[in-house]
């Protein structure tokens, strides 16, 4: 269980540096994504195991493939 939360707080990094660099509030970026901002929160913090539809649906506003937000997995 503890490598699984490991990857989840890789990825949720991942994840907030790319909405950084591409300039979004969480807000901004769960609209986009069509999710909720507190899930955005609770993805960037690693305490959600998100789907690879979902991973989808935040790499596209982020301007990222999901191989870019993987890395380090």
């Amino acid at each position: 269980m503890a490598s699984v939360l490991k990857y989840q707080q890789i990825l949720g990094e991942n994840i907030r540096v790319a909405r950084k660099h591409a300039e979004l509030s969480k807000e901004k970026l769960a609209e986009k994504a069509d999710l909720h901002p507190t899930y955005i929160s609770d993805v960037e913090r690693g305490k959600e195991n998100i789907s690879i539809g979902t991973l989808v649906r935040i790499a596209k506003p982020l301007g990222v493939s999901v191989h870019d937000l993987t890395k380090g997995l």
